[in-house]
C-alpha cells in the first residue's frame, strides 16, 4: 500500500499514517473513538492527525452534535489516497485469491477477521 501511495504521487505518506486509514477509516470518527478502535493512546492519535492535517489528508472539525467534540473529515486528498489504498488491498487480495483457490482464501480472510477481533 505505502508502495502504491509513494507511486502516485503520496511520497509524504508515512507507514505510520496507515493505520489511522484502516478500514472502515477515519471519516466521520471522533479522535477519541478512533483511538479506542486502533488501540492506541489519545496523545498518539493527535500526533498523527496533525500531520495529516498539516499534509492535507484530513482535517478535524466542530462535531454538530456536540459543539465541544470534534469528528474527523478527509480532504479531497486523503479521499484520493483512500482509493489509492483500497486499490492496493484489492489487487492484493485477488492475487492471494488466485495463489491460494477462493476456499483457502475464504478461509484465510475468515482466520484473519477473527484474529483482528481477538486484539
Amino acid at each position: 500500500m505505502l508502495e502504491r501511495l509513494h507511486e502516485r504521487g503520496y511520497s509524504d505518506f508515512d507507514a505510520a499514517y496507515l493505520n489511522v486509514f484502516q478500514y472502515p477509516g477515519p471519516h466521520g470518527a471522533r479522535p477519541s473513538d478512533l483511538a479506542a478502535r486502533l488501540k492506541i493512546s489519545k496523545q498518539a492519535l493527535n500526533y498523527l492527525l496533525r500531520e495529516l492535517e498539516r499534509l492535507d489528508y484530513l482535517e478535524r472539525r466542530p462535531d454538530p452534535d456536540d459543539l465541544r467534540a470534534k469528528r474527523i473529515s478527509l480532504t479531497s486528498r486523503g479521499k484520493a489516497a483512500v482509493t489509492v489504498i483500497r486499490e492496493a488491498v484489492a489487487e492484493t487480495e485477488t492475487e492471494w485469491a488466485r495463489q491460494l483457490g477462493p476456499k483457502r482464501f475464504a478461509q484465510l480472510r475468515t482466520l484473519l477477521h477473527e484474529l483482528n477481533d481477538l486484539t
